[in-house]
């Protein structure tokens, strides 16, 4: 499912509710029946976070980032998880070296790597594509597609509506915080959803 409105109208909180980072003022959710709130520790293993903050630790390797978050998660085999994700994104040639000397796409990589590890259920991706190349692009394609074929969920926000079309079976658009329309993707003509969205941002 792809998700989009204008900035501000409550994409990146959707998110952070749905990822148990922030609580929400009113109503309720629920995944794979758990309650966000009272079951937090719960949800947060079913879900993978990809926001516009990276979430590592810029003093330490990719590598040593990736094992920290395992422990966190009680990964099994979590060296060669690891390994096995360093590759997935492109950076097993940087698996030593710090963050702080990586590049604003390779840290999105590994952003990706480290939502990644527990093998969650349900990926809250924020803008996934930020500051990444034409390769990262295919990588963060070849993701989606993969973690959807193995019965997983995807929920994205972007502003490409293109990219939506492209990548989601859904399309949702929000306006001051409220779902103001939701369709299925297939058959969707994208001038006018262009301009739907051009009514949605104004």
């Amino acid at each position: 499912m792809a998700l989009m409105g204008a900035n501000g109208a409550g994409k990146t909180t959707l998110l952070r509710i749905l990822a148990c980072l922030t609580s929400p003022s009113s109503g309720s959710a629920r995944i794979e029946g758990w309650d966000i709130e009272r079951e937090a520790q719960r949800v947060r293993r079913l879900v993978g976070f990809v926001a516009h903050q990276p979430y590592l630790y810029d003093e330490l390797t990719a590598e040593e980032n990736l094992l920290f978050f395992s422990k966190m998660y009680a990964v099994k085999d979590a060296g060669k998880r690891t390994a096995q994700l360093l590759l997935k994104v492109g950076l097993e040639k940087r698996a030593g070296e710090r963050v702080s000397v990586l590049s604003r796409g390779q840290v999105q990589r590994l952003s990706l790597a480290r939502a990644l590890l527990h093998a969650p259920r349900l990926l809250l991706l924020d803008e996934p594509d930020t500051g990444l190349d034409e390769e990262g692009l295919g990588l963060v394609e070849q993701v989606l597609v993969e973690h959807s074929a193995g019965g997983g969920a995807v929920l994205f926000t972007t502003h490409q509506l293109e990219r939506a079309l492209k990548l989601a079976d859904h399309l949702v658009m929000l306006s001051k915080g409220r779902i103001v329309m939701q369709e299925k993707t297939a058959g969707l003509e994208l001038e006018k959803m262009r301009q739907e969205y051009q009514e949605v941002l104004r």
